[in-house]
């Protein structure tokens, strides 16, 4: 019998000294390396939300997104993975989604790294997303991590100041845009009096299909986003070639990227510490050159309300709809 419990006891014992072993080596290498801690890998998976899988995550680039961008969009994106994974982030998506729309149904728990129009932001989207940094754009419009829009019409239009627009036909994107519906509003408010400003106004589903109705026709003028504008001009120059500037509208804070709410706080606090590692890096100015992004910094969550300013500033004019 006191052989057995002897036994007994000696096997514990030295699963005892192993255990101690194995803490003592790791409070040692945390020592060293506290590094290692701080960058302990994170898979994607297990800190998602629940609702959500690896496969699931999307990673999205959907307000400036000619086709011919994407390659630049992917370096970007690629960019951002190697920063990400320098944290011990993986499980990551290999490429953005380029059929994500502008304007979608919800920022849900799959959304991992997107950019969304400030305006739907701070409506349909409240509660839904986290920031996690601004780009400044090199565009015309853009003073620092702002844009605004320009009211385009035809060249050869007889439009040649705003009050000219009075009983024609607007474009508009979306009503859920800023730069598209928001923007153009708070403009339109101190011309119209309290009264329909418009003929009537025409929503597109978007500012390319805009232009193309300004261009043929079809409507009159249409505010479109200023980097929108100059993108088409980098990319599409004859798309533009027979449209001008009428109108500036009131700036406001540039498009901002985000992440879902459900997105857990490591990866956010990894995803907006990576984005400033990229727009810092000089060996990347040329890759964000492509996309005309000057900078990338710190999302100002106060900002962004101010949006609704103008909205309230219509209503108060007795605008509160553009029409």
């Amino acid at each position: 019998m006191y052989s057995w419990l002897s036994l007994a006891f000696g096997i514990i014992g030295t699963l005892i000294a192993a255990c101690v072993l194995v803490i003592a080596s790791a409070a040692e290498k945390s020592w060293m390396h506290p590094e290692r801690e701080y960058f302990a890998p994170i898979e994607i998976g297990a800190l998602a939300d629940p609702e959500t899988s690896m496969t699931q995550l999307d990673v999205s680039f959907p307000m400036y997104n000619l086709p011919e961008m994407a390659p630049a969009y992917q370096v970007l994106w690629d960019a951002l993975v190697d920063e990400l994974q320098k944290e011990g982030v993986t499980g990551l998506p290999t490429a953005p989604n380029f059929r994500r729309p502008p304007v979608p149904d919800a920022i849900g728990p799959e959304v991992f790294f997107s950019q969304t129009c400030g305006y739907p932001l701070q409506t349909i989207f409240s509660g839904q997303y986290e920031l996690l940094g601004v780009p400044t754009y090199d565009a015309p419009g853009c003073v620092g991590p702002t844009h605004c829009a320009f009211v385009l019409v035809r060249e050869d239009s007889r439009f040649h100041k705003l009050e000219d627009l009075r009983g024609s036909v607007f474009a508009v994107n979306s009503w859920h845009s800023n730069s598209g519906m928001n923007l153009p509003r708070a403009l339109f408010a101190q011309k119209a009096g309290g009264k329909p400003f418009f003929r009537s106004v025409v929503e597109t589903g978007g500012h390319p299909p805009s232009m193309e109705r300004v261009v043929a026709g079809e409507a009159d003028a249409a505010s479109i986003d200023c980097v929108t504008f100059a993108f088409f001009q980098d990319y599409r120059p004859s798309a533009v070639a027979p449209l001008r500037i009428l109108a500036e509208t009131p700036p406001s804070p540039a498009i901002p990227f985000v992440t879902s709410r459900k997105t857990s706080p490591d990866h956010i606090a990894a995803l907006r510490r990576s984005l400033v590692r990229v727009a810092c890096d000089p060996l990347r100015r040329e890759m964000l050159a492509k996309l005309r992004i000057q900078d990338i910094g710190p999302a100002d969550p106060a900002a962004y309300p101010h949006i609704l300013d103008y909205e309230r500033d219509a209503a108060l004019l007795g605008y509160p709809k553009l029409v």
